[in-house]
């Protein structure tokens, strides 16, 4: 049997700078495309454990040692990377300390998630979106219906 063709996996951590009031996060503008800010993150290197990638692209990115808390919920709609078909895991983490920007990163500041920047890259608004909900309810990403409708392109199969 052929090796099948997936998408890429990313890892992206939602870092809460825990010694600050309010808990900001930490976003970081990207120094390539596609630009805009950004959830620390970037894809998982084979052998290595999504959560390892996660807390390895934090510190790449912005310095910090994050610890994480929670998986916020797993992100796959073909679209939402125009560099190709990704699916990142994004987790909620906490750090203390000053980010400083680095690899990838352009910039890196911190935002309430009820201030948060204008351009967001890839479907970042959405992420936050969820992040938000689960500050105020503690409540994870819900199960969305993928916008592209597998099954109807399958005549009403389900793919495995």
């Amino acid at each position: 049997m052929p090796k099948p063709i997936t998408p890429l996996l990313a890892a992206d951590v939602i870092i809460e700078l825990s010694d600050l009031p309010g808990r900001p996060i930490v976003l970081i503008e990207r120094a390539n495309p596609p630009y805009g800010w950004a959830i620390p993150g970037g894809f998982v290197d084979l052998g290595e454990i999504v959560e390892f990638a996660a807390v390895r692209e934090a510190r790449e990115e912005v310095g910090l040692d994050v610890r994480l808390l929670v998986l916020l919920g797993i992100y796959s709609d073909p679209v939402r990377d125009s560099r190709g078909h990704t699916v990142t895991a994004v987790y909620v983490g906490e750090a203390a300390g000053t980010p400083v920007a680095a690899d990838d990163a352009k910039n890196c500041r911190l935002f309430s998630p009820d201030e948060l920047p204008g351009l967001l890259a890839f479907d970042h608004a959405q992420v936050l979106a969820d992040y938000k909900k689960f500050r105020e309810t503690g409540q994870v990403a819900p199960l969305r219906d993928n916008p592209v409708r597998v099954s109807d392109k399958l005549n009403g199969s389900v793919m495995h």
